[in-house]
């Protein structure tokens, strides 16, 4: 690591204009890091720009399949932070094409640059085997970071929770346009739900230098959730009723191959919430929580110093806005 202060030294951060990014900025400009935030419209990154002083935080253009803008973006950098990840594919922004590719391009210009402080945010759940081809590409985006950067620091945190997210979020939004919620494979898969500020604060020490080279670590949250348990406490906090239904894994692929066509056909205009792919049916058939083996090597939060934030600290303060009449919708004091 090198012995300059932070204000003397600059991040690039992909993907900083992102649901984790803008909490990693946020969390590396508190140290005084000046920040890169290479993104494929830098134009749409300016509300970053008040996270830090003035010339704190500058905002690049860089698009994973070109690796020239991608070896520009690290060009003078002491460390960098890759955020490379998406949810569902569309066009040309696959799983291979990102999470695969997309990770090798970054881990490729960093060693040629000759950067060895590399952190990579993948995901619970990536596994080379996995039938899912999100798990495989996030599996594949973790051997090529060691591939090129062995020191690299790889987080794999569960399923995130924080004011932008797209999960709890997400069931939030169905359970006020839906009577009845369907819950894949009857909502047994279990989740370890992590606070994104606490993830941002682990990868804000790995470019410290705090957190040891070379090593996956778990992230996961103190609580071990289902699916069902989650949903019914959307549902309490947002003050709606509803029936949950549970929808069989083979029926779920089904629906989500319905639902890819659908919004092939109606050329995306489908509503994020409602759609379910094939790939994610196939994901929610394993848990998502921290291995046993991580826990005892201490590769998880608690190893890590920090303390986890639960659901119920954060959730509620956010999901206030589904409720009927918003913040209003709250009892009268006597």
């Amino acid at each position: 690591m090198a012995n300059r202060a932070p204000a003397q030294q600059l991040v690039t951060v992909f993907g900083g204009s992102g649901f984790v990014g803008r909490h990693v900025v946020r969390a590396l400009v508190k140290r005084g890091y000046r920040v890169r935030v290479a993104v494929r419209r830098p134009d749409l990154a300016g509300f970053l720009q008040p996270l830090g002083m003035v010339g704190q935080i500058h905002a690049v253009q860089a698009n994973l399949r070109y690796p020239a803008s991608v070896a520009a973006a690290v060009k003078g950098a002491d460390a960098v932070v890759s955020l490379v990840g998406i949810m569902q594919q569309s066009g040309r922004q696959s799983f291979s094409a990102v999470q695969a590719n997309g990770a090798r391009a970054v881990a490729q210009a960093c060693a040629a640059a000759g950067i060895d402080r590399l952190v990579h945010v993948s995901a619970l759940g990536a596994d080379a085997e996995s039938r899912s081809a999100y798990a495989r590409t996030k599996s594949e985006g973790e051997a090529a970071m060691f591939a090129s950067v062995p020191g690299a620091v790889v987080l794999r945190p569960s399923v995130m929770f924080g004011p932008e997210d797209s999960f709890f979020n997400r069931f939030a939004s169905m359970a006020r346009m839906m009577p009845v919620l369907p819950l894949v494979g009857d909502g047994v898969t279990k989740f370890q739900p992590a606070f994104v500020g606490d993830v941002a604060e682990v990868v804000a020490r790995a470019v410290d230098g705090a957190v040891a080279g070379g090593r996956v670590y778990e992230l996961g949250g103190p609580e071990v959730l289902s699916m069902r348990e989650i949903v019914e406490e959307i549902c309490k906090i947002t003050g709606r009723k509803r029936l949950l239904v549970s929808l069989p894994f083979p029926l779920a692929k089904l629906a989500g191959r319905v639902m890819e066509f659908a919004d092939k056909l109606t050329l995306g205009l489908i509503p994020d919430e409602l759609v379910i792919t094939r790939d994610q049916a196939t994901l929610l058939q394993s848990d998502n929580v921290v291995s046993a083996e991580a826990k005892a090597e201490g590769r998880d939060f608690v190893g890590l110093g920090i303390a986890p934030t639960s659901v119920e600290a954060v959730v509620p303060s956010y999901l206030w806005r589904f409720r009927k009449t918003g913040q209003f919708d709250t009892a009268r004091a006597n």
